[in-house]
């Protein structure tokens, strides 16, 4: 048994001890201390009661009893802060989604980090032990990382299931885009190579990065492809694959007009999936352009649909659209004229043309295009029936979203520059950063704020670490929660 004794010193003074009474012996087994008065007396008393619960490590029966009662501002130091709320907020959102049934806890934590604070994987390990005081060796690391490119399908799966869930998910309507990440190299490989940038990065090797979302901008599936891939090129396989995991028989994908081709629309049918694309009016023949010219009502809102070997060709006309199309044109007749008039080396654009060695505007080119000012254009193979015009349009329109998707991956998550030199950490940089963005862009759409503005607001809610001088014991002091991060968690549906 352990009792704490107090005992007159030579000085004058009393001491403070630990005593152990065992078989009828006593024996000191810790001085704490000593003191001249009933302040510091009771300051080595309480010393000595903590270090009696640290060695026989037994928990109080009492209720209230707590490490608090020992915290004397005078004998406290802050010692930094833990950004608790973000942490245990993403780490809910993990769990609500399915990612902790398929990930370890140093792959979860390495997406958590990626929305706090984009950075390398081993600088993230040093960030999650200073934000959140979690400690991962870095050869675990190195170890588990492996495996991880293996968990591809499992997330896409548990993103659908979710998805299905919580967004009353169409698997049979999907939006897909890509894009390009750059490397902060000017060496290529097998993956890594050079084209067409959207980063206006052209001279540096690059990756193409195809992505699905649904109606409302959640992301659901990616793929990887090498950066000189076209990307017309990359929509069969991606939307195949998808079908194939996820069982789907029937499906409807929208996508911009770099997406169509001829051997697109061909596939496309062969597979049984069904289409809705933008047009470029500029491309279309002779017969179709007149026919399309001779049916198009120029008035707001007008439109029309004509049969074409790509599918129905949809067309609205929008004085908006006209106003900007015409200001745009007039900008590069200008442009033309004072090419044709003064002409000079290496020197290019739109309307300009050559006839017997000699630059001329070209009016066929002209007439054209000023006949098209105001139309937009898309493609589909579903008729009237199916899917009314206006529909098809709303849908096309809805685009957009996988823009916002995008932004948050690149900007947001600095999904780019990429810094990995080898195919296998390129790919799991990409997963971390999908998995990153499904919890970003759940938050966007339940809270109704940016991931940027949620990171911030998260970051108002600290919890203070606080040193005992007494016991040197660290304690943890929870902050309180704002107005804001209350309605966040409310809307996210996480107790508080």
């Amino acid at each position: 048994m352990l009792k704490i004794r107090k005992v007159k010193t030579s000085s004058g003074k009393r001491a403070v001890q630990v005593i152990l009474y065992k078989d009828y012996k006593r024996k000191v087994l810790k001085h704490i201390g000593s003191g001249k008065d009933d302040a510091e007396i009771q300051l080595l008393k309480l010393q000595a009661n903590q270090f009696i619960k640290d060695y026989t490590q037994q928990l109080s029966v009492f209720p209230s009893d707590n490490p608090n009662m020992l915290l004397f501002i005078e004998h406290t130091e802050c010692i930094g802060f833990y950004y608790g709320f973000f942490y245990t907020t993403i780490q809910t959102l993990i769990e609500q989604i399915g990612f902790s049934k398929v990930c370890n806890s140093l792959l979860q934590d390495l997406v958590t980090i990626r929305i706090l604070e984009p950075a390398s994987k081993l600088r993230s390990i040093e960030l999650l032990k200073s934000y959140f005081g979690i400690n991962h060796r870095r050869q675990n690391y190195y170890n588990e990382a492996p495996k991880w490119l293996e968990l591809k399908e499992q997330v896409q799966r548990t993103v659908l299931s979710f998805a299905q869930k919580v967004y009353s998910l169409d698997s049979t309507l999907m939006f897909y885009d890509v894009t390009t990440l750059y490397f902060e190299t000017f060496e290529g490989d097998e993956l890594r190579k050079t084209g067409f940038s959207k980063d206006n990065k052209a001279q540096q090797p690059q990756i193409l990065v195809g992505l699905m979302v649904n109606k409302d901008g959640f992301p659901i599936a990616f793929d990887i492809y090498p950066g000189n891939t076209f990307e017309g090129h990359t929509i069969i396989p991606t939307i195949k694959s998808f079908m194939k995991l996820h069982e789907v028989k029937n499906l409807t994908v929208v996508a911009d007009a770099a997406m169509i081709s001829t051997d697109n629309i061909e596939q496309l049918r062969k597979e049984n999936i069904h289409y809705i694309v933008g047009a470029r009016l500029g491309n279309l023949g002779k017969e179709s352009f007149e026919l399309l010219d001779s049916k198009i009502i120029r008035e707001d809102g007008k439109t029309v649909r004509i049969n074409t070997d790509k599918g129905y060709l949809i067309c609205g006309f929008s004085t908006v659209r006209y106003r900007k199309d015409n200001y745009e044109m007039e900008k590069q007749l200008l442009k033309a004229k004072a090419i044709v008039d003064q002409p000079a080396k290496n020197k290019k654009a739109k309307f300009v043309k050559t006839h017997q060695e000699q630059l001329t505007l070209n009016a066929e080119l002209i007439t054209k295009t000023s006949k098209l000012l105001g139309l937009k254009g898309y493609y589909t193979d579903l008729d009237e029936a199916t899917l009314s015009t206006n529909e098809v349009i709303k849908r096309y329109h809805d685009l957009y979203k996988i823009e916002q998707a995008f932004r948050i991956a690149k900007s947001d998550l600095e999904t780019r520059p990429i810094f990995h030199f080898k195919d296998e950490p390129i790919r799991l940089h990409l997963l971390i950063c999908f998995m990153a963005l499904v919890i970003s862009k759940h938050i966007e759409l339940k809270t109704g704020i940016s991931i940027k503005k949620f990171v911030t607001e998260s970051k108002r809610v600290t919890d203070a670490r606080m040193i005992n001088s007494l016991t040197q014991k660290e304690i943890i002091i929870k902050g309180k929660l704002t107005k804001t991060t209350t309605a966040i968690l409310q809307n996210l549906s996480i107790p508080h």
